[in-house]
């Protein structure tokens, strides 16, 4: 049942309650017969659990179930209702019964009680995956298990709750969908995908589903044009992917997925995507063995917060913001400067990165915190946006000056803040080092600051608050803090990259021209370069070393060399000059 009480009816896969009586039932008859059958195969070395689990159930069984996780996470109703401050609109509750789950109301939720449904929910599909993982681990001790994610966009389960206990993360890549019929494909949405799938565990991880031909169920996308196949296979593999598994081998002539294509068409004989994966393949033989298990090793992390994904989804704050392409808008300005990016949680260990970039972290706990302080007083550069500190665990404002909890970390204070209509925008004065010579719009959202000890790196250039900080920096221990508190245009995040990877002593893979994708993984102290060309014209490189390439063994490449169009280099560095 979803949030307006449709009921779903059977016939479709990928929506249910995972917690009703008779499906746990027929889990454990059918689970352990199937994981015993297979045991002892020796084609079968681990399980793909589900499939992409999926959307948020308001049924009567989920709704029950959400106030049991409820009574467990706060033991009493006083603690609840003081946690969501049910005072408001005389909604204390004095018994567990009287609980909703957020439906559709003539009103919005009260912002506690549905982001803690949306925790609830994300941990019932946890909890699920755990159910049939220890049936597995008992009958298979040795196999392997995963389950296939959806990348960075789907944003209804806890992705790091959910790859806990996993061997290892497995995902679906596809970039030319029904659901996208742009001409153009922007690579930086798939390698923040792969960051984010690597990131779950900080490990390699594997592709479950590559895209094979056009995908669609009513409609047909546009058709992967010439060498895109082959060069988005190798881009999941640039970012960390140690197996990638096609889907499908041939397109099925029934059910709803009779246009989401294969290698082989609907007649099952080769053709161009059949020759091109083949050409793959053959060069995987060769290289595949230098691949397999070497690391991406980043200097640069973006923390990824699900509470404020969530958080974000109840209360938009403005209907032009959206977290997902604001946090989007920072990677694709770091990609385009050429260093390897980890996406990771708020409370993950920050000590081997060199510059760390948390855009719009709206939930802060004392725990993230304190993680956050650790990291700059050990020296490293910290980057917050707007709407960060806002809320305490329970989705409540925080009773202090923003950014609340991390006010002192940054050396300022939000004044006040501005929220823009969609007509509205203003400009930035800012460092000659910052601006590049260009004025810099911003829109959507304006925090007014007050300087704390922080320096100001770009003011308002409009409005009341003409003059105003709009951008600080602040020393913290042996690092340095930036606020970034306005919402700008992708060139503001150009500009941003440059300066903060200078601040943080980040230095480029190499230097290249926008749509050549460059990225590294190490095996061992040898590194291994990839040089992929997403344009339709050949480009050039200048090689930083003297590399050997691996996928067609032509000996030692060094200086300036072309990459055709849509084509890729892996090189096994040699030396460097």
């Amino acid at each position: 049942m979803d949030h307006l009480t449709t009921s779903m009816k059977s016939g479709a896969p990928l929506f249910g309650a995972t917690s009703t009586p008779t499906g746990i039932k027929f889990l454990y008859r059918l689970q352990p017969a199937v994981a015993e059958h297979y045991a002892d195969h020796p084609a079968v070395i681990g399980w793909q659990i589900d499939n992409e689990f999926g959307d948020r159930c308001y049924c009567p069984v989920c709704a029950q179930d959400f106030r049991d996780w409820l009574r467990h996470r706060y033991g009493s109703l006083d603690d609840l209702n003081e946690k969501w401050g049910t005072t408001f609109w005389s909604h204390v509750y004095t018994d567990w019964d009287q609980i909703p789950v957020p439906l559709t109301t003539g009103r919005s939720p009260n912002p506690g009680l549905a982001l803690d449904f949306y925790r609830f929910s994300s941990d019932s599909y946890v909890a699920y995956q755990q159910m049939q993982m220890d049936i597995l681990r008992e009958k298979c001790p040795d196999h392997l298990i995963t389950h296939n994610f959806m990348g960075f966009k789907y944003d209804q389960i806890n992705y790091f709750d959910l790859a806990q206990d996993l061997d290892f993360v497995s995902w679906d890549n596809y970039q030319r969908t029904q659901w996208g019929m742009q001409a153009d494909v922007d690579p930086s949405h798939v390698a923040l995908a792969a960051d984010t799938m690597r990131g779950l565990k900080c490990q390699n991880f594997w592709v479950m589903e590559q895209q094979a031909g056009s995908g669609g169920w009513e409609v047909v996308s546009v058709t992967p044009r010439p060498g895109e196949l082959r060069l988005w296979a190798y881009q999941s593999i640039a970012h960390g992917a140690d197996a990638i598994v096609f889907f499908r081998w041939r397109t099925a002539r029934f059910g709803t997925e009779q246009y989401w294509h294969g290698l082989l068409d609907h007649g099952g004989r080769p053709g161009r995507r059949y020759d091109e994966i083949k050409r793959m393949g053959a060069e995987i033989r060769k290289a595949g063995e230098q691949i397999s298990g070497a690391t991406v090793k980043p200097a640069v992390a973006m923390i990824l917060s699900y509470d404020s994904r969530f958080a974000f989804q109840i209360q938009s704050n403005n209907p032009q913001f959206d977290y997902l392409d604001h946090f989007h808008q920072f990677y694709r300005a770091l990609y385009h400067r050429h260093v390897p990016i980890d996406i990771v949680a708020p409370t993950a260990d920050l000590s081997t990165y060199k510059l760390v970039v948390a855009p719009a972290l709206h939930l802060v706990s004392d725990a993230v915190a304190e993680n956050l302080k650790r990291f700059v007083r050990a020296g490293g550069v910290l980057v917050l946006t707007i709407r960060t500190g806002v809320k305490d665990e329970a989705n409540a404002v925080v009773n202090m000056p923003l950014p609340g909890l991390l006010a002192e970390l940054c050396g300022v204070e939000v004044e006040e803040y501005d929220s823009l209509g969609i007509d509205m925008q203003n400009q930035l004065f800012t460092l000659p080092e910052l601006a590049s010579g260009f004025p810099v719009s911003v829109n959507t959202w304006c925090d007014v600051l007050k300087r704390n000890g922080a320096d100001v790196v770009a003011t308002y250039a409009q409005d009341y608050y003409a003059g105003k900080p709009a951008i600080t920096l602040n020393r913290f221990g042996q690092g340095q803090v930036v606020y970034v508190g306005a919402l700008g245009d992708f060139r503001l995040h150009e500009a941003l990259a440059g300066w903060l990877l200078n601040l943080a002593g980040v230095r480029p893979i190499l230097t290249a021209l926008g749509g050549v994708e460059v990225a590294e993984r190490w095996q061992g102290n040898q590194r291994l370069l990839f040089v992929l060309n997403h344009t339709e014209q050949k480009q050039e490189i200048t090689l930083d070393g003297r590399f050997a390439d691996l996928l067609d063994g032509s000996g030692t490449l060094e200086g300036t060399v072309t990459v055709p169009p849509r084509d890729i280099l892996v090189l096994l560095e040699k030396g460097r000059d």
